[in-house]
């Protein structure tokens, strides 16, 4: 089975993360210019939490909150789940699906090294189906 690492191997080597002081306004704008739906939150090397678009519906516009006065630190996900390079990709997808997240912060000897998106998984999961298909249908054939 293929792992995490096999994942940021076919994905550009950035991690987008924005300070606890930041304020969601600044954080959405981020995430719009980088084309992505979840931002890390760190203080020097340390992961602090995780900022989606779910917290931002449920934590900022449900509530009534202003986007510009409120800091990230005060709608994020703390302490978010994380896995390791050498955790297996169906580790991630139950990790998501028990858990009900898009995301999981990759972490390396205790600094984040990536992230893997629910997205990245199931591409993962079918590229391996497809290739035990065609070992089968190869086997068949043979």
């Amino acid at each position: 089975m293929k792992t995490v690492r096999y994942i940021l191997q076919n994905k550009p080597a950035v991690v987008y993360s924005v300070g606890k002081e930041t304020s969601v306004f600044e954080a959405l704008n981020v995430m719009m210019e980088k084309n992505i739906s979840a931002l890390l939150i760190m203080e020097d090397d340390h992961l602090l939490g995780i900022f989606t678009e779910r917290d931002y519906a449920r934590k900022v516009i449900l509530k009534g909150k202003s986007s510009k006065e409120t800091l990230i630190m005060e709608v994020m996900t703390a302490d978010p789940v994380t896995v390791s390079l050498k955790n297996e990709i169906d580790l991630c997808m139950n990790l998501m699906t028990d858990k009900h997240i898009r995301h999981l912060p990759v972490t390396d000897q205790g600094k984040v090294i990536g992230m893997v998106s629910i997205g990245d998984v199931v591409k993962s999961i079918i590229e391996v189906q497809k290739e035990t298909i065609k070992q089968l249908e190869s086997y068949i054939s043979s």
